[in-house]
């Protein structure tokens, strides 16, 4: 008798928090599918989605909050190496050993002390890169608000001689000492068999700073277009849905607004609300801001836009709401960085600009606004029906099943 394929899915987190959030748990639910069992490993949190594997689930660690020395300095070994997350890994595939494991974030809260666990095991492992952490110490190759891939070549004590990570030199040198830590044991580089990009350029990147090509899958992410309706009214606005942080480009997305005298609504929260705020008034522009959403909203938002904008100036992965405004019928305007143009195909789903560049943005913003509402339309349409063909869940399970097969 066949035994059943049981996947051994890692995340810190177990509920929709983020974007990685949003793949691991959609990749569960496609693999359970499929027919395979799943078997969740996560950090404990009152948010989590229920699972009779809970138990086997590593203790929360809740950073910023109240507590002496001692608490701090152990929840610093854990961020380095988690000794209770390797016991709680061993525990669990001794009760159900996996055919493989795939790992999505880890850092922090799990950490990569599980992996040595599984190699022990002989238990393959893929693991997902949804950032630069496995190359870069501070996660986005971004340091005082630019680019920086000075660690580059092993030189990774620029993250503390820049103050790389919330511009401490504390918790710099933490993550100098986690990355010491890790690269000296070969934590990642040791014990991973595959990762998986979502984007060409993380692929090559990751290449660039010393990964072997042939253990990098190129897998895109995916979306269910059939569970998104393109709205039949359009409104008179251009949207940008995330995080207001720095790195974003916001502030030129804010001014381009201003130039090209269009309206603008910034759909999250985050940082730089104040600081955009308070630019918008100076520079005249019509910006609203609706916070944070639900997905129902969100959606609806989306949907009747002109247009969704992502005006980043950081090496971007493979964003989700690209494909999410596709799915909505929806063109995009978006900047030449990082994964980003992989997914705008200039003057046919939309159009790429320069990051930084307020005046080529307002450019593009007001072409868009200058077109027909069916112009528009037909460039989001084509964006859906790229959608459908390239990045529907059944292509990245196809995918990501081949993968696993090959290193079965």
């Amino acid at each position: 008798m066949t035994r059943a394929r049981r996947l051994l899915a890692i995340n810190n987190y177990f509920y929709r928090r983020g974007g990685a959030e949003s793949v691991f748990l959609d990749h569960i639910e496609l693999f359970a599918a499929a027919g395979w069992e799943v078997v969740p490993f996560a950090m404990r949190h009152p948010a989590n989605l229920p699972s009779r594997w809970s138990d086997y689930f590593v203790s929360e660690i809740e950073y910023g909050g109240a507590g002496g020395p001692l608490t701090k300095a152990k929840q610093a070994a854990k961020i380095i190496f988690s000794l209770e997350a390797r016991r709680h890994i061993r525990a669990l595939i001794g009760r159900a050993p996996p055919t493989i494991a795939h790992a999505h974030n880890v850092y922090h809260h799990i950490s990569p002390s599980i992996f040595g666990a599984l190699k022990a095991q002989g238990v393959p492992l893929v693991m997902t890169a949804h950032d630069l952490k496995i190359a870069c110490p501070a996660y986005k190759m971004l340091s005082q608000g630019r680019v920086c891939e000075r660690c580059q070549g092993g030189r990774i004590h620029n993250v503390l001689l820049h103050r790389c990570v919330k511009d401490s030199a504390l918790v710099s040198g933490l993550v100098l000492l986690e990355t010491l830590v890790h690269r000296s044991f070969g934590l990642y580089r040791d014990t991973i068999d595959r990762l998986v990009a979502p984007s060409r350029f993380y692929r090559d990147k990751l290449v660039e700073w010393g990964w072997d090509a042939g253990r990098i899958a190129y897998i895109p992410n995916c979306i269910d277009a059939d569970a998104y309706s393109p709205a039949r009214d359009e409104g008179d606005y251009i949207v940008y849905a995330g995080r207001l942080a720095p790195e974003k480009g916001l502030a030129t997305l804010v001014r381009a607004t201003a130039l090209s005298r269009q309206r603008l609504v910034l759909a999250g929260s985050g940082p730089e609300e104040f600081a955009l705020r308070k630019l918008a008034q100076e520079q005249g522009a019509e910006v609203a801001f609706t916070g944070h959403l639900d997905k129902p909203a969100l959606k609806r938002l989306i949907g009747e836009a002109r247009a969704l904008v992502l005006p980043s100036e950081w090496y971007e992965n493979a964003p989700i709401s690209v494909l999410e405004a596709y799915a909505l019928g929806r063109p995009v305007i978006g900047t030449r960085i990082g994964g980003i143009p992989e997914l705008v195909a200039d003057g046919q789903t939309g159009r790429l600009v320069e990051p930084g560049n307020a005046v080529m943005l307002a450019d593009a913003l007001a072409a868009l606004a200058d077109l027909t509402p069916a112009a528009r339309a037909a460039l989001g349409g084509a964006g859906r029906d790229w959608v459908l063909q390239e990045f529907s869940p059944g292509r990245y399970r196809d995918r990501t099943m081949a993968l696993y097969e090959a290193l079965g």
